[in-house]
């Protein structure tokens, strides 16, 4: 298991406790597509400058099948993902959407063993269901219910999971941060073409300055969020790396309890100890050898 990229990865998962968080609120009394297309587009310009001026020949080495690749992933995973969820984020609980959004390491795991031959062992099948049972416990879902909502972050979900699995081909030859770029920057042009199509595109000059605020804290957010999860991602499975992704719920929750002034109740804390182990069985983080754990070389 490659250290450095199990770093980049928790980092990751560190970054979306904390976004999935702001953005329930960032996305109240604006338009979701306006407030995607905005974040989008800030993060891609931020990457793209990045690699025009520190790594000059990152984009002429590309050639026109990983274009076409690129494009692939912004619209699968850069524009229509990034629609249904804000969308959905507006009609259902914040508990639902997180909770929906967490099972999408079960999609992974499945596209990556017929499409990328990754194996799905025992240990992952264990730390799995103690995943669900963690997050079932943490977000305090007392019952499930779907609507179009829940359809539209579940959506979302499976388009991710796509999205991943078919980055994860594409970074055996593609550097992390050129991936991330085309991500964002194919999936800004995607989701401009939507606002001019229905119409909202002028919605975009009429932001607030408050809404310009939250739009850049949770740009800045994604920023991280991409930079690391894609150079992390070159280097791991991507079933390991959606799995330990999943750190963030615990994350989320303690955020919510602090700013609500609500003490960690039991099933919380139960929640979260089923998600570490969870994450340690199911990336398989620890090996048991010769009687003791020890980290994965």
């Amino acid at each position: 298991m490659n250290q450095k990229g199990l770093l980049l990865v928790f980092c990751t998962s560190v970054i979306s406790g904390f976004s999935i968080f702001l953005n329930k609120f960032a996305v109240s009394g604006i338009d979701s597509s306006v407030f995607t297309f905005a974040k989008n587009l800030l993060v891609a310009v931020a990457l793209v400058s990045f690699l025009v001026f520190l790594k000059k020949d990152s984009f002429k080495v590309l050639s026109g099948r990983d274009w076409a690749w690129l494009a692939v992933i912004g619209l699968v995973g850069g524009s229509i993902p990034f629609l249904l969820f804000f969308r959905g984020l507006q009609l259902v609980s914040g508990p639902m959407g997180a909770f929906i959004h967490k099972t999408m390491f079960i999609y992974v795991a499945v596209l990556a063993f017929f499409m990328l031959k990754e194996r799905i062992r025992p240990s992952f099948l264990v730390g799995g269901l103690l995943l669900l049972s963690g997050n079932f416990l943490v977000l305090k879902m007392s019952g499930l219910t779907f609507g179009q909502g829940e359809f539209l972050v579940i959506g979302a979900t499976l388009l991710w999971a796509l999205e991943n699995t078919l980055s994860k081909h594409v970074l055996k030859r593609l550097d992390g941060t050129v991936v991330a770029a085309g991500r964002m920057g194919f999936g800004a042009l995607f989701i401009f073409g939507f606002l001019f199509y229905s119409g909202k595109a002028s919605l975009v000059g009429q932001v607030s300055l408050a809404q310009a605020g939250w739009i850049l804290l949770t740009s800045l957010l994604l920023l991280g969020y991409v930079a690391t999860w894609y150079n992390g991602l070159k280097l791991v499975d991507v079933s390991v790396a959606t799995t330990v992704l999943l750190i963030g719920s615990p994350i989320t929750t303690a955020l919510s309890l602090v700013f609500s002034g609500s003490a960690l109740s039991a099933y919380e804390l139960v929640g979260t100890g089923l998600i570490v182990a969870g994450v340690v069985l199911a990336a398989r983080i620890y090996k048991f050898r010769l009687g003791t754990w020890s980290p994965q070389a």
